[in-house]
């Protein structure tokens, strides 16, 4: 097997668009839980308590939905300028450096797209969140205090993307991004179902879904990271009492085995609530878990048979009548 990189150290942050701005801000900061560390004309920068950089979500306001960019941190300037030969040495579609906005506090960030028109972002040089003496936590070594508002998670996890091939998604991240696989769905006809990437230690950081929706450059959701179960089916009671729709859950994934909550909030994205942080991958040769399409068909882990909304919605919804 090819030595594992680790040129990439972890999801930094996701844009979200939103065609309903005010209220999808009143659902991630009020109760979602996440805190505004910044503004720009179009644009909030949220983060979970946690979260040492300055932002993980950039919440902007659009006449549409689903994704803007997905950006990862390198792990060093030199991991940068690694990958970056690697992207301009492959056929995927560049669209180069940038001067980063106020969450990377002006650094520079390079940018590329892979097949299916989801543009991704890589940079080193960040903004860190500096905590106000309102702000600042009780122990140093978190990000900022815990402020029990709303569901209040931890940190952010990961990004589920649909493609229509995820086979050529797959070549996209080991050649650009240079993640190593841990597990996926083998399909009776060949194709892969789902791939979860992992550019760490944790289970998985980004994972692409098979597209059954006829859509381009699609989000499948967001998720956030609880410290433990509880939190989550307290979070189911939060968005009950708000009026969210609640899509599946709570559960438990038999894939990657993480307990799972699904909301759609109030534009149509999907966000998940996730604990996922009891697997590592410490193994440094790790070989990828395959599931069958007979094992998916059982549901998830305790039986729960997944929805059919689970593999048609995503965002921006596809318009039928073209």
């Amino acid at each position: 097997m090819a030595e594992p990189c680790y040129d990439v150290a972890h999801l930094a942050h996701v844009e979200v668009f939103t065609n309903k701005f005010e209220e999808s801000l009143d659902f991630f900061t009020r109760v979602y839980g996440l805190k505004e560390s910044g503004r720009d004309a179009d644009s909030v920068y949220l983060r979970a308590w946690d979260d040492y950089e300055f932002h993980s979500m950039k919440l902007t306001k659009s006449d549409r939905t689903g994704v803007g960019h997905i950006a990862f941190r390198t792990s060093s300037p030199e991991a940068l300028e690694r990958r970056v030969k690697a992207i301009e040495a492959s056929p995927y579609k560049k669209i180069g450096w940038i001067e980063g906005d106020i969450g990377h506090g002006g650094n520079k960030a390079y940018r590329f797209e892979d097949p299916f028109g989801h543009v991704f972002e890589l940079y080193y040089e960040t903004r860190r969140y500096v905590p106000d003496e309102k702000d600042k936590p009780a122990l140093k070594n978190y990000a900022s205090r815990f402020h029990a508002q709303g569901v209040s998670p931890r940190r952010i996890d990961h990004v589920n993307l649909l493609g229509a091939d995820v086979k050529e998604f797959r070549k996209f991240v080991e050649t650009c991004i240079g993640s190593r696989v841990t597990e996926m769905i083998q399909l009776d006809n060949g194709r892969l179902g789902g791939v979860w990437f992992s550019c760490n230690n944790k289970t998985y950081d980004l994972v692409c879904s098979e597209e059954q929706g006829g859509g381009d450059g699609r989000l499948h959701h967001v998720t956030y990271a609880t410290d433990q179960r509880e939190d989550i089916l307290r979070a189911a009671d939060i968005f009950l009492e708000n009026g969210v729709h609640i899509e599946t859950g709570p559960h438990k994934h038999a894939i990657q085995g993480s307990f799972f909550l699904y909301v759609w909030e109030p534009a149509g994205n999907r966000v998940e609530l996730a604990n996922a942080g009891a697997r590592l991958i410490l193994a440094p040769d790790w070989e990828p878990v395959v599931w069958t399409e007979a094992e998916r068909k059982k549901g998830q882990a305790w039986g729960l048979k997944t929805i059919e909304t689970f593999h048609t919605h995503g965002t921006p919804p596809v318009n039928k009548n073209h």
